[in-house]
């Protein structure tokens, strides 16, 4: 059992103590796709949305989700979140959505990025529910990394 990290010898859950590890600057960028139909596109782009302006929220959601990811992902660390940056896009077919999240510390910020661009769909999903219950999220994934023990990643 000792070969998995989150888990003792014991097979408990446990986080990995990173005490050790010297901070160093890291980022991640996580995207999530908001599948809506053309009359919820059309209300987006006209804000004709009778909850008000759904980009905004949805902005200001995924960064407020990026500082509290720990409180959400118990095995998490409690890291500064130095910087979040929540992009969002009208397409065709929906709303996407691009997160960044940045830190100096001793782990990356992967989930924080996810869970920034999840929260902000959900956000999104929850403004538009009332003109189509059929709105759904989809694509919620991690684009790229940097820095870090393990390097600099980037989605093929």
């Amino acid at each position: 059992m000792s070969d998995f990290t989150h888990l003792d010898e014991s097979g408990h859950a446990r986080m990995v103590d990173v005490t050790a590890k010297v901070p160093t600057v890291r980022s991640a960028t996580a995207e999530a796709f908001v599948a809506c139909a053309p009359h919820v596109v059309d209300a987006l782009r006209d804000g004709s949305v009778p909850k008000g302006d759904v980009l905004a929220v949805a902005r200001v959601a995924g960064i407020a989700a990026a500082k509290r990811t720990p409180e959400l992902l118990p095995l998490a660390h409690v890291i500064g979140v130095h910087g979040v940056v929540v992009d969002v896009e009208i397409t065709d077919d929906g709303v996407r959505i691009e997160a960044t999240a940045r830190t100096a510390d001793r782990t990356g910020v992967e989930m924080e990025a996810l869970t920034a661009a999840s929260v902000a769909a959900l956000n999104v999903v929850d403004m538009v529910k009332g003109l189509d219950k059929g709105t759904s999220i989809r694509d919620v994934q991690l684009l790229r990394k940097t820095g870090g023990k393990s390097g600099d990643w980037t989605r093929e």
